[in-house]
């Protein structure tokens, strides 16, 4: 039977080769897509992916079918022709539910490769079966069977690049993805001809759907509005991608500081040992494995006794807890500065973690203060020769630059559950350590019950004073300070009073140790400031305006949040910054220089004034004076006691008060008691005067009705008028 002769437009066969090729590029890109871990957005991708795909592989069969060319007038049928991209989407969903599996097996390429190369083939030749001619086409067999396994094969071809781009990324996946698509765009491409050359027309034949689909308009329609829709889906996609990958990095980004976050909460940056909090988490687990095996032991012990009487049970389990306070660490801190201690206390770890066995936890608590954590003691015997190899091994020298530094240990033992129980076994360890050091340190004292009566009696005191401050026993009492020159109230100290309901009036003296021990002294400190500023707006609201001085401890210097704490009380109370004085005493000063000059460059940035406390006392002040935003230092009460009758404290008194001009610092005498120091002083030129001698601290009530006139008998030559003036500035 003679057929008719088609021919092909080369140009909309390359261009059906060129939407095979994209279509494939863009279905491998949609294959990673699809491996999102959000379910519902794998899914959606799955869906849009699906009919994305399907309609460029459609659109490649449908313009190939355009190239396609017979002496008759050809057309196609419109709803064999929506069917035939519906298989075309369907074979696309089966293509991109696999690549969204997990392993490829053999079992699941053959499966698949077989699905998707029947989907393939439906898709074409329902297209062909859109053609309606008559006499019917009529097949070669051979050609429809190559073209079947055409599409097997490049069905299994475009699985196995499916799962093989998965492992590649960057630029050289860019570029395996561009071959890969070029590869799977030709593989389809042949398919379609290959079925394409097994139809035969007969001659004479007629196509009964002319005057349906067809046409070159339609053909240049479909072309555009499928580059379009890949072109869309190809941005989507690639969005998506660069977003997951953003996403991606800001995850592993946040990973990494939320493990950096965690190490520094519990390990201790300058030695990486483990800091309080870890070391008491620790010790907690310690405990209750303890208590498990002691649980377990006595009834291990109980079964025992009743079959085997006479036999002795397991040895009961025990946690060591070894204080350790390094002696003479000061002189050298002082001596040769932070970063030579800072190495000193490296070295002491390094020894530390040498003695103990790798079970076992050495920990720092700050300062100069480490602590070991012993499990499975065999006894007391044990724990004491570990510390006497401990003090022994300390109390060699650390080279420094070539020279020999000495620092020795006291430490405390105190054993579970021999010393008490858990909760108390750290503060007994403390005790012993402080008995240590009362021994003359380089030594180690085992915790005995003794120990404790002291140690009680500061745990009643710190439980006390956690309630001091709700139940308003903690109040303030504000010493004058006198101008020298003038002879009128200059301001006051703040003096912080507890008035006990029952041991009535502590001292300062006691309560304040307590609250530095167990970590009191910030929330007494953060009272203070308020309590000031609160105190001086009730002065200023009835016509008193009157600055105020406080003191800040080395806790509060380390916080970092001092000076916004102190501006928000300041701001609350609607009092002016310069009312307010910050004292802070020259040792603490001076301890870390850098964290002094950045709290007071705060402070003075806000417009507080600040002040050189105990000054004379510290090391290598002077030397550090010029950096630190100061507008005042107080000299010692040390010194001024013995201003009559030593030449040395007055020479010493004079050179701070020259010094102290030189650098336009005003100078505040403390401890002034007697008319003889006052005139010293007076003759010495110092600024300010304070002490018994004037007035003792008295409550804010009683300072408020002294300054109203109520001027008490024993200050003949000051005035209680107000007057405040500027400090000199720097």
């Amino acid at each position: 039977m003679p057929y008719l002769t088609p021919t092909y437009d080369p140009w909309i066969v390359a261009a059906s080769i060129l939407i095979a090729s994209f279509a494939s590029y863009v279905t491998l890109d949609l294959a990673k897509r699809v491996r999102t871990g959000d379910r519902s957005l794998a899914r959606g991708w799955w869906l849009g992916g699906s009919v994305a795909m399907g309609s460029g592989i459609w659109s490649m069969h449908f313009v190939g079918m355009l190239a396609y060319k017979l002496p008759i007038e050809l057309g196609y049928a419109g709803a064999l022709t929506l069917l035939s991209w519906v298989a075309a989407v369907a074979v696309s969903a089966v293509a991109l539910g696999l690549a969204a599996g997990g392993r490829l097996t053999r079992v699941r390429l053959a499966s698949g490769a077989l699905s998707m190369g029947a989907g393939i083939c439906a898709m074409h030749y329902l297209g062909m079966a859109a053609l309606d001619m008559q006499p019917a086409i009529v097949w070669n067999r051979l050609l429809v069977a190559a073209s079947a396994l055409i599409a097997v094969g490049a069905s299994a071809v475009a699985l196995l690049i499916f799962f093989w781009l998965r492992g590649i990324d960057g630029r050289r996946g860019v570029l395996y993805q561009a071959i890969a698509a070029l590869v799977m765009g030709l593989a389809i491409s042949g398919m379609h001809y290959t079925g394409m050359a097994a139809a035969q027309v007969p001659e004479g034949s007629l196509c009964l759907s002319a005057d349906q689909l067809g046409g070159p308009q339609l053909g240049e329609f479909v072309m555009l509005a499928t580059l379009t829709l890949l072109s869309m889906t190809l941005f989507t996609s690639t969005l998506d991608a660069r977003m997951q990958n953003r996403t991606a990095t800001l995850a592993a980004s946040l990973q990494s500081a939320n493990q950096e976050l965690q190490r520094r909460a519990f390990l201790d940056p300058l030695t990486e040992l483990p800091n309080r909090l870890l070391l008491e988490d620790r010790l907690e687990h310690a405990l209750a494995r303890v208590g498990a095996r002691g649980k377990e032991g006595g009834a291990a012990r109980a079964e025992r006794s009743s079959d085997r009487p006479g036999r002795q049970g397991p040895q009961v389990q025990r946690i060591a807890l070894l204080f350790v306070d390094l002696d003479g660490f000061k002189p050298v801190n002082d001596s040769l500065g932070h970063a030579a201690g800072d190495e000193v206390l490296k070295a002491v770890a390094r020894r530390l973690q040498a003695v103990v066995r790798d079970s076992d936890t050495v920990a720092r608590l700050g300062g100069d203060e480490f602590v070991l954590l012993l499990e499975d003691v065999s006894d007391i015997a044990a724990c004491a020769a570990l510390a006497h190899r401990l003090v022994r091994d300390l109390a060699e020298p650390i080279v420094l630059d070539g020279k020999p530094q000495h620092v020795s240990a006291s430490v405390g033992i105190a054993v579970y559950p021999e010393h008490g129980p858990g909760e108390r076994l750290m503060g007994n360890a403390d005790t012993a350590m402080y008995a240590a050091k009362r021994a003359g340190g380089n030594t180690y004292v085992v915790f005995q019950s003794h120990m404790d009566a002291g140690a009680g009696e500061q745990l009643a005191l710190q439980n006390d004073l956690r309630q001091a401050l709700q139940r308003g026993e903690l109040a303030l009492h504000y010493q004058p300070k006198f101008d020298s020159r003038r002879a009128q109230l200059r301001g006051v100290e703040a003096l912080l009073r507890w008035q006990h309901p029952t041991l009535g009036d502590i001292s300062p003296a006691v309560f304040i140790p307590v609250a530095e021990r167990f970590g009191l002294i910030n929330t007494l400190g953060a009272w203070v400031i308020e309590e000031a500023c609160r105190q001086m707006r009730a002065w200023f609201d009835q016509g008193l305006r009157m600055r105020v001085a406080i003191n800040l401890s080395v806790h509060q210097l380390r916080q970092p949040d001092l000076a916004q704490r102190v501006e928000a009380a300041l701001a609350r109370h609607r009092i002016d910054a310069s009312m307010l004085l910050c004292e802070i005493t020259e040792s603490v000063a001076m301890e870390d220089i850098a964290a002094t000059q950045r709290t007071f460059d705060e402070l003075a940035r806000i417009g507080v004034f600040l002040s050189i406390d105990d000054f004379g006392t510290g090391y290598s002040s002077l030397a550090y004076l010029r950096q630190l935003p100061a507008r005042q230092v107080k000299i010692d009460r040390s010194f001024i006691q013995d201003l009559e009758g030593s030449e040395d404290a007055r020479a010493v008194v004079d050179a701070v008060i020259k010094l102290a001009h030189a650098l336009d610092l005003s100078v505040v005498a403390e401890g002034v008691e007697t008319a003889g120091q006052r005139d010293i002083l007076r003759s010495l030129d110092c600024d300010e005067l304070q002490g018994f001698l004037f007035a003792k601290a008295m409550p804010a009530q009683q300072l408020q009705d002294w300054a109203a006139g109520a001027k008490p008998a024993d200050v003949p030559e000051f005035s209680n008028s107000m007057f405040i003036e500027e400090l000199p500035p720097r």
